[in-house]
Order: structure tokens, then sequence, then C-alpha cells
């Protein structure tokens, strides 16, 4: 089935009937402002102030109940911006209020102010900073910290998060301490935490380079100092991620379509719970190409009159959901036979661009998702090669 974002819009604007009075909720951590208009846009009443507990959305209920007696309405609809978290408590009772409630996408409220005012003003941004995030940081800081102090490392351990580089660096950080020791004295402190340690070799190896490093030798108590503090926010980082993984999987156990999904060679279970937590249930989704444009992965044109545009992203969504869906296609191009078969195809045969071509393949990700959750079917990779590209 073709999708036309056209078909889409006609049914959001449909949803709005000439008896409903349409509420929209500026989100706040303490206090909200509500506003009501009709179908067409026309203010209604004056504009709420109403607090982020009982006695606030009570008043809210209140006000929406006279506007609807005033304006001879039926029907309410309630807009509001997922600010955060603070949205959470107000949509949960408007649930269970049966009142219905629609989140907004910020980008379009943020344009909607702009052709009122003519201002890009924004107020209380809030960067939250995810743990993935701080793994990564760690992780980097401490190559960092080896490229100066110790970067022979590198020719005994290939990949410094490994068990044996990890344990290396807490028990002998410096290389004028290795270099004291003899290769029994290093497999002695390994084998105090790690069952399979990397042997004799590796050991002599270790304390030669250690011998002739070309590293920094000043300040070395504050080095080490610093790498203990990057080691306990890599172990901090790390136990929390696997605890996260743990209670995602659990989780995805409760929805229905979730193991077929996971069953496709490359989709993770913390990737997939990153793309429900962003997108919300998939099954909502009337094809695959409304995920793309709720995560700006959609193309446009700036064009006028003769002069045609270059077709870009859009990049008009949320940015998270974008990160999952690129860094899954990426990971289903390694190790997925499909996706790299056409991935290969789209390269040597298309002749596109490596990164144009992941950027189709996201499509073709985003319906597979839509797909699998809308339908009763099992993941087929024949069909994989169906969809439209």
């Amino acid at each position: 089935m073709k999708f036309k974002a056209q078909d889409k819009q006609n049914q959001l604007i449909e949803n709005i009937t000439a008896n409903h009075l349409v509420v929209g909720v500026d989100i706040a951590q303490e206090t909200h402002v509500a506003r009501a208009v009709n179908f067409r846009g026309i203010a209604l009443g004056n504009p709420l102030e109403f607090s982020n507990d009982e006695v606030g959305f009570r008043s809210l209920d209140r006000w929406i109940r006279d506007l609807l007696a005033s304006y001879k309405l039926s029907q309410i609809i309630v807009g509001m911006e997922p600010t955060g978290h603070y949205w959470l408590a107000l949509a949960h009772w408007l649930k269970d209020t049966e009142i219905e409630a629609v989140l907004v996408n910020p980008h379009l409220v943020k344009k909607n102010k702009e052709n009122r005012d003519n201002t890009r003003s924004k107020s209380d941004k809030k960067d939250a900073l995810v743990i993935v995030k701080r793994l990564v940081s760690a992780v980097n800081q401490i190559h960092r910290w080896v490229d100066i102090v110790f970067p022979e490392l590198r020719q005994v351990f290939k990949i410094l998060t490994c068990k044996g580089a990890l344990e290396t660096l807490r028990l002998f950080p410096l290389p004028a301490d290795l270099s004291k020791l003899e290769p029994n004295d290093v497999i002695a402190g390994w084998k105090k935490s790690m069952k399979r340690h990397s042997g004799v070799r590796r050991a002599k190896l270790l304390i030669d380079l250690a011998k002739k490093s070309v590293g920094s030798t000043q300040a070395t108590y504050a080095y080490k100092l610093h790498l203990e503090h990057l080691l306990e926010e890599y172990d901090l980082a790390n136990t929390q991620l696997q605890r996260i993984e743990a209670e995602a999987k659990a989780v995805l156990e409760r929805i229905p379509y979730a193991s077929k999904i996971l069953a496709i060679t490359g989709i993770s279970a913390i990737a997939l719970a990153g793309v429900l937590g962003e997108s919300g249930d998939l099954s909502g989704y009337i094809h695959g190409n409304t995920l793309l444009r709720h995560a700006g992965l959609n193309l446009t044109e700036a064009s006028s009159g003769k002069w045609k545009g270059q077709m870009t992203l859009s990049k008009r969504g949320r940015p998270r959901l974008r990160h999952f869906l690129y860094l899954i296609t990426m990971c289903m191009v390694m190790t997925n036979k499909e996706f790299k078969a056409l991935h290969q195809h789209n390269v040597q045969v298309k002749k596109l661009k490596k990164m144009k071509s992941i950027m189709k393949l996201c499509g073709k990700l985003a319906r597979l998702l839509v797909g699998l959750a809308r339908s009763e079917e099992a993941y087929n990779p024949v069909k994989v090669f169906a969809l439209a590209a």
C-alpha cells in the first residue's frame, strides 16, 4: 500500500469536528496553562492556569465543562507538548477521566508560535544526559588517558575495554610500576580477577613495553587518581546500562509483536526499547513513512518557481528516534544478510553513496517495523526485497 503524507494529514484534520472543543495545554513543572479554541482555531474563553495536582486538574475539568455549556459543544480533545516528564500526571488523569488527550510534536508548537508572533524565543531548555552517553564519554576519556600515559598498551590489547585491558589498568596503571615487576607478578594479579588471563607472553610483552614507554612521566599521581575516577564512572554506567537492558527485555516480553521483531538479526532488545520509547505503539502507525516523519527522516525539498532545491532530511522530529533507527540500520547492514545485500546492491548497482544507501535502508527498516507490528505474520526475509525501497 502506497502511503501519502496528505492521507495522514487528512485523517488528523477529520478528527476535529464542528462539535469539538480543542484545548491546548502548555506544560510546566508546577503550573500548566490551558487555552481553548473551536474547530476553526477561534479562541474561546480566557486562558486557565492550574496546578499540577488533583486540585488543579479538577479546576481544568470545571473550566472545560463551562466552555462546553457556553458554546454548545459536545466533544473534547486536549493537546499537549511532551515536555520532559511533567506531562505524564495530567495525561494519566485525562485518560482516567475519559477525556481524549493527544501529544503534539514540539517542533510544530515552535513553528506555530513563530507564525503567531514572528519570534524564535524558547525558554526553559532541558537537555537530559543519558547513561549511554556517559558510558561512551568514559570510554573516550580512558582512550585519551592511555594515549597520554601508556600508549604502548594498545600493542598488547587492541580493545582497551576488554576485561584484560581494564584489569591491567586497575592493577598496574603506570608504566613505571609495571617496569619493576616480573611476568609472574603480573599473572598473579590477573588471576585474582580473571579465570582466563592473557598468559606469560603478553605479561612479558607488557613489561618490556612499559620499560621503554614514551608516555608522560609528569604528575603521575594525578594521572593515576584520574584513571581511578574514569574506571569508577565506566563501571557505574555499565552496571546501570545492564540493569536497564534487563528491565527493557522484561517490558518487551509483554508487547505482542516484540518477539517477532527481536527474531530479526541485528535488532537488539535495548535498541527496540529505544525505538518504542520514542515512537510509542508501532501498531498505531498507518504506514512506516509516518514513523519516518515522526523521527524527522522524511525528505523535504525547497523549491520556488523554476528553481528546484536539493532534497534533504527534514530532521523535524524526535532526534533520539532518528538515532536509534540509524544505529539499528547500521547494525543490520553489518550483521543481517538481507540488509547487507540490499546495501551492496544500492552502492554497487544503483551507484548510490554509502550514506544515501543507509538513509534509504532506514526507510526500509521503518516500514518493516510498522508492518510486523500491524500484521500477524512473522518476519519473512524474502519479503524484505519485495518491500518498496
